[in-house]
Parts: structure tokens; C-alpha cells; sequence
């Protein structure tokens, strides 16, 4: 399996806690222990082989860290030179791949999903894009999908939700689905994602594991204690 994982973020509202390595890089220990290194183990173990690091805000930070291996897995580099937004990042990384199949997550969300199980269950619905969704109760800072039948049908707005979807940040995608979109610099959820909904298949896939996303310095010390 093959995966993207988009580590080009500025990590603007952790600057307070983290401001001299990029967030992806943000330590999850006193050693220095990344939490990109917790994403590149957890793929690892998941029998992911190939990951393209789509770095831009001091990208050199990360390739020296991890070179071209890590837990394992083989690594090579997607370089914005400009910032392409996360579509724009993906579509660029996505000429680094090889197999049919790519995941992409992103480097600062950690998701306990099965990659093999979603694997499967992308082919088994013939889905061009299915998204790895997560059931949350009483939250206002996610954006909620509406599912039906196994399928998104629709997104809205960050708002309060006693409960609902949320969108979990980890994508499994056909490797070509990006190829003819016309933009270079766009948004992967926005300009891709919910504009192009109705014209292709974009299956949900629920998970009940494990959600961290340590963009906020809160959910940061919430993540060294769990990884540290």
C-alpha cells in the first residue's frame, strides 16, 4: 500500500508550544520523537510501503529527520515551492506514486483507521474517493458529512453537533482521480471534495479508533501524553 501524508502546514495556532520545527514535526517526547514518525509507525504496522511526505514550510526540517526510510517504509518527497493548498499538494504528490490505490492523511491528525479494511471496502463500493469517518458527540470544531446508505452526501459548516459525522482526514483515492482537475492551487476539501460530489462516488467509512488532531496546544498535550 502507498500513501501521501500532507506535512506542509505552518502550525499557526501552535506557534505559542512549537515554534521552531514545523507541526507535523511538533515532539511528542523529551527525546524529540515526532508525531509524524507516530503516523509513519502506525502506517508502518498497517503494511504501508510507500509514503510520499508532501512538505513545503521548512521541508528540510523534515528530510533530514527522516531521510529516504523509516519504520520501514520507504519515503520520498513532494517540495512545494509555493504553497499549493492541500488539493494543489496532493495532486502534486500524487506523480510520486504507483499504485492504482493511494492514501492520503494528513501529518498533523492521527486516526486509527485499518488501512486493509478501508482498502477493501474502496474497492468492494467502487468508490473513486472514500473518506474515513468518525461519530462524535457534543463538538463545535469539526465540519460534519451527511451519510446515506454508505455514501457522503453532503457537508456542512463547523457548528455545534450533539452528535454526528465528521471527516476524519484520512482518504483512499484513485491515483488518477486528480489528473485532469484544472486547478494547481486549491483546496482538497473545498474546491475538490464538495464541488465534485455529485459527480463522482465518495464512499464513507466509519471507524471507531482512535482521533487526534494536534492543532490547537490542548489537543497537542493530549497527544504527548498518549505518544510520549
Amino acid at each position: 500500500m502507498e500513501a501521501i501524508i500532507l506535512a506542509g502546514g505552518f502550525g499557526t495556532r501552535l506557534r505559542t508550544v512549537v515554534s521552531d520545527v514545523p507541526k507535523p514535526m511538533a515532539p511528542m517526547n523529551d527525546t524529540g520523537r515526532p508525531f509524524l514518525g507516530v503516523l509513519l509507525e502506525k502506517l508502518a504496522a498497517d503494511g504501508v510501503t510507500h509514503v510520499v511526505l508532501s512538505t513545503g514550510y521548512m521541508s528540510e526540517v523534515i528530510e533530514r529527520f527522516f531521510g529516504n526510510e523509516y519504520a520501514g517504509v520507504r519515503i520520498d518527497y513532494s517540495v512545494e515551492e509555493t504553497p499549493l493548498f492541500t488539493g494543489g499538494a496532493v495532486q502534486l504528490a500524487l506523480s510520486r506514486c504507483q499504485e492504482e490505490t493511494v492514501f492520503v492523511l494528513n501529518g498533523d491528525t492521527y486516526f486509527d483507521v485499518k488501512m486493509n479494511e478501508m482498502c477493501q471496502f474502496h474497492a468492494d463500493a467502487r468508490a473513486d474517493f472514500t473518506v474515513a469517518v468518525k461519530k462524535m458527540h457534543d463538538f463545535d470544531r469539526y465540519g460534519t458529512v451527511e451519510v446515506q446508505d454508505g455514501r457522503i452526501v453532503s457537508f456542512r459548516e463547523k457548528r455545534y453537533c450533539e452528535d454526528g459525522w465528521i471527516n476524519g482526514g484520512v482518504y483512499c483515492l484513485r491515483r488518477s482521480l486528480l489528473t485532469d482537475f484544472p486547478l494547481t492551487k486549491f483546496s482538497l476539501e473545498k474546491d475538490f471534495m464538495e464541488k465534485k460530489l455529485t459527480e463522482m462516488k465518495m464512499a464513507a467509512f466509519p471507524s471507531s479508533g482512535y482521533f487526534i488532531d494536534i492543532g490547537i496546544p490542548e489537543d497537542y498535550a493530549l497527544a504527548r501524553k498518549k505518544f510520549g
